[in-house]
């Protein structure tokens, strides 16, 4: 698979480059962690030929003897050079017994600049600071945005990426089939040996079909409001036999994962959070079609899910918006700033814009607004709401004021 530059993300890793913190790069399985960081390791040898980069890649064989903390331990410090920037990069850690030992010991003898990527099931957020002693800086990645799936297949018009990337998606790894098939062949294998697999390896389930049922009910309501009870009850009448308590340590462990992002809603006109009916969004819409097919093709949700990840990747805090019996897409919240975001497939017709408008003009304070929608059309002004073409704006296109 031929690698593209991912600026956004190696700009965050120059950033901490040299700091004494073990820096965590988490995200989805398969969503280009390690080439990434081979990419990452070029960039460093480039802007100093001196340094010294010691690199384990626990996916491939010859490094199997290194999987016992002793072991990687001992390697590294023999590889270790004196007078030079001594670089640690481990591609999945948590396939080395005890891995947390041999880098406390490491980032304690202050001689490395350390980086890891691993399996997330396995090096989860909420674990990284009582498995290392040290401090750490995690760096998310989550799979292609459509511009750079626009990048790696050359593809200069917006408009003609987003209708190749709402099916294809931005898993790197399926890109290489050319037969649609093919593609979803990988990408369901990598939801069920990787992900799944991870989860079910790391918290002993027996009950499979518990969790593989309750990941694809979330996948079907992709942006849908639900609470835990009414999932439950939808799945018993699809024959699962499941309780409300079981399914939330499911999503947990499919959150925790990576495979979706909960978002929790807002309410506007109180300024409070409300602790009931979050939205769930995949990390990748196209394993929604890989799980159950491409018949009912949802383009508004699939829409929706992409602009979710979007913020996302673009470090924005996200919740739903709430007002007065209305709902608002997403709230997008940095720092002091704040966007209202509604997302819409279609908007030509005059009664679809005037119902996308409505909730956001019923905010009264003075932050932006604005649709984003399949306009095809460069950004246009509705009383102070900007209304936002879905392509260009994904492409980055559409100004700051859009997000």
């Amino acid at each position: 698979m031929k690698l593209i530059d991912r600026p956004f993300y190696m700009s965050k890793l120059s950033k901490v480059a040299g700091t004494p913190d073990i820096k965590v790069i988490t995200g989805i399985r398969r969503c280009g962690k390690s080439k990434l960081l081979e990419a990452f390791a070029s960039q460093l040898r480039s802007n100093d030929p001196s340094a010294n980069v010691i690199r384990v890649n626990f996916n491939l064989l010859e490094f199997e003897p290194l999987a016992e903390y002793h072991a990687l331990h001992t390697y590294v410090e023999k590889h270790y050079i004196e007078g030079c920037r001594n670089i640690v990069m481990i591609d999945e850690v948590q396939m080395c017994e005890g891995f947390e030992r041999a880098i406390n010991s490491l980032h304690a003898s202050e001689k490395y600049d350390i980086y890891i990527t691993g399996s997330n099931a396995f090096l989860l957020s909420s674990d990284l600071s009582t498995l290392f002693t040290g401090r750490t800086v995690e760096i998310e990645v989550f799979p292609f945005s459509l511009a750079e799936f626009s990048a790696y297949h050359e593809i200069t018009s917006p408009a003609e990426a987003l209708a190749r990337y709402v099916r294809e998606g931005g898993m790197p790894g399926s890109y290489i089939y050319q037969d649609e098939r093919m593609r979803f062949s990988y990408i369901s294998d990598v939801l069920e040996t990787l992900i799944l697999g991870d989860i079910r390896q790391k918290y002993r389930i027996r009950n499979t079909e518990q969790l593989k049922r309750s990941c694809e009910f979330l996948m079907d309501n992709v942006g849908n409001i639900s609470s835990l009870k009414g999932m439950a009850a939808e799945l018993s009448r699809a024959n699962l036999k499941i309780s409300d308590k079981t399914l939330a340590v499911y999503i947990d462990y499919l959150c925790n994962a990576f495979a979706f992002y909960r978002f929790r809603r807002f309410d506007v006109s109180g300024k409070k959070y409300l602790s009931t009916g979050d939205k769930y969004y995949l990390a990748d819409h196209s394993f929604r079609y890989a799980a159950l097919g491409t018949k009912k093709l949802d383009f508004g949700h699939v829409y929706e899910n992409m602009v979710a990840i979007e913020l996302m990747r673009r470090g924005w805090e996200v919740y739903v918006g709430v007002l007065y019996q209305k709902e608002v897409d997403f709230i997008a919240i940095r720092r002091d700033r704040r966007v209202y975001i509604q997302v819409s497939d279609d908007i030509s017709q005059e009664a679809t814009l005037e119902r996308e408008l409505d909730p956001l003009r019923r905010i009264r304070d003075a932050y932006p607004k604005c649709v984003i929608a399949r306009t095809g059309h460069e950004t246009t002004d509705w009383d102070g709401i900007k209304v936002v073409d879905l392509a260009r704006w994904l492409m980055g296109e559409s100004g700051e004021l859009a997000v």
